[in-house]
């Protein structure tokens, strides 16, 4: 997911990318590749500095498709509708991106992140960034029952939180999952914020020019 989502900002019109369009990239390349030569298996084992970076790491991707989004906002009223279909299509890596990398954030942030969620028993976790259907699906029919988290010991999964981020960048606002922590909170209406603008503002100014 993070090499998809450092592709999808190299692969950004020129224009709304900040210095030589390599740079960023192999920055986040850089940071991916020692954190995987320092801890090959990181689902088994974690510390805080290792933990720091892989936030950094998404932290930066975040930041610079931040920007990205704000340069093409700008492209928007600068530019004539000749360039809609790029526009367009920027707009989509933009938004696609937000996707991942809130839905790496939340990953990494839930319940302690994804490593104390599989390896630490229950009533150790750090308390939960989020309530999924399965937190609440115990007293339910017998089938839905089985996969709660009380009864199965579920925790949520890397899909989990993609579609989180995927359903909150659809619907700007929270579905199924519910966000618990302040900081799930402000992460989410940030992404859906994000989303809006994008959804709103720039295809539809993209798919206006596309009659032109």
């Amino acid at each position: 997911m993070v090499c998809v989502a450092i592709a999808l900002y190299a692969l950004l019109p020129e224009q709304l990318i900040l210095g030589p369009r390599l740079i960023i990239p192999i920055l986040e390349m850089i940071l991916l590749i020692v954190l995987i030569a320092v801890n090959p298996r990181r689902m088994t084992r974690d510390n805080r500095w290792e933990r720091a970076a892989a936030l950094g790491l998404v932290g930066l991707i975040a930041a610079t498709n931040a920007v990205a989004l704000v340069l093409l906002l700008r492209q928007l009223v600068t530019t004539g509708d000749d360039r809609a279909v790029e526009l367009l299509l920027a707009a989509g890596q933009v938004w696609l991106t937000n996707v991942i990398v809130y839905g790496l954030a939340f990953w990494e942030l839930d319940r302690g992140g994804p490593v104390a969620r599989t390896r630490l028993p229950r009533k150790q976790l750090p308390r939960a960034d989020f309530r999924f259907p399965q937190d609440e699906d115990h007293d339910t029919v017998d089938e839905v029952q089985a996969g709660s988290s009380k009864v199965s010991d579920w925790v949520p999964a890397i899909v989990d939180y993609l579609y989180v981020s995927l359903s909150n960048s659809s619907a700007f606002s929270p579905t199924d999952t519910m966000p618990l922590s302040p900081r799930a909170k402000i992460l989410m209406g940030v992404e859906s914020t994000s989303a809006l603008v994008i959804s709103v503002l720039v295809i539809a100014k993209g798919v206006g020019g596309l009659g032109h």
